[in-house]
C-alpha cells in the first residue's frame, strides 16, 4: 500500500486510503477529531477537547466517575470546583481536565502552565514551541516548512532563493542558508546585499 500523502496520525491501508489512529481524522489523519462533537457524546455534562483525546469534567456538585458520568456529591457541591472533583480517602480534590492545566492558588479553578516557558515542551530543534491552553504543539520554525519526506512529516529548510521569497537587491547573487538566505553584490557592486 501507497499513500502519496502519508498517513501523519494512522496508518496507510490501500492506494492513498489512510487508517486513523483514535482521535484523528481526515484523508491524511493530520487533523484531530473532536470527540465531544460526537453523537452519543463521550461525557455526561461537559467535554474538553484535546490534541488527539478529550477530558470530560462536571458541573459543580458534581464528581465524575471512571466512565465518564456524573455523580452527585454533596461534599464537591460544598467544595465548588471549576471542574468536578474527586474524592480521595474521604478528602475532596478538585480536578483539572488536562494535565497542561494546573489547580490555582485557591484549589479550586485551573490555571493553565506554559510548557514552552517551563521547559516541559519537547520540541525538535527546527520546531518551535506554541502554548495553548492546558497543552502546547511543535510548529516548523520561521524558514522551515512542514513536508512528508521517506515515511514521516518534518520540518524542511525553505529554499527562499528558489521559491523567489527572499528580499535580495536586483544586482545581488541569493545564497540559501538552513533556515534562512544571504544576499552577496554581483562583481562591481558592494553594498549589504539588501542595497547594492
Amino acid at each position: 500500500a501507497v499513500c502519496g500523502h502519508g498517513c501523519k496520525y494512522g496508518e496507510c491501508m490501500g492506494p492513498n486510503k489512510c487508517k486513523c489512529f483514535p482521535g484523528f481524522t481526515g484523508k491524511t489523519c493530520n487533523q484531530d477529531l473532536n470527540e465531544c462533537g460526537l453523537k452519543p457524546r463521550p461525557c455526561e455534562h461537559r467535554c474538553m477537547n484535546t490534541y488527539g483525546s478529550y477530558k470530560c469534567y462536571c458541573l459543580n456538585g458534581y464528581m465524575l466517575m471512571p466512565d465518564g458520568t456524573c455523580a452527585t456529591s454533596r461534599t464537591c457541591a460544598m467544595v465548588n470546583c471549576q471542574y468536578g472533583c474527586e474524592e480521595v480517602k474521604g478528602e475532596v480534590q478538585c480536578l483539572c481536565p488536562s494535565g497542561g492545566l494546573q489547580l490555582g492558588p485557591n484549589k479550586r479553578t485551573c490555571i493553565d502552565i506554559d510548557e514552552c516557558s517551563s521547559g516541559q515542551a519537547l520540541c525538535s530543534y527546527n520546531r518551535r514551541c506554541v502554548n495553548t491552553f492546558g497543552s502546547y504543539y511543535c510548529k516548523c520554525q520561521l524558514g522551515y516548512e512542514l513536508k512528508y519526506i521517506s515515511g514521516h512529516y518534518d520540518c524542511v529548510d525553505v529554499n527562499e532563493c528558489v521559491t523567489n521569497t527572499h528580499r535580495c537587491n536586483l544586482h545581488a547573487e541569493c545564497l540559501n542558508t538552513e533556515g534562512s538566505f544571504k544576499c552577496k553584490c554581483k562583481q562591481g557592486y558592494r553594498g549589504s546585499g539588501f542595497d547594492c
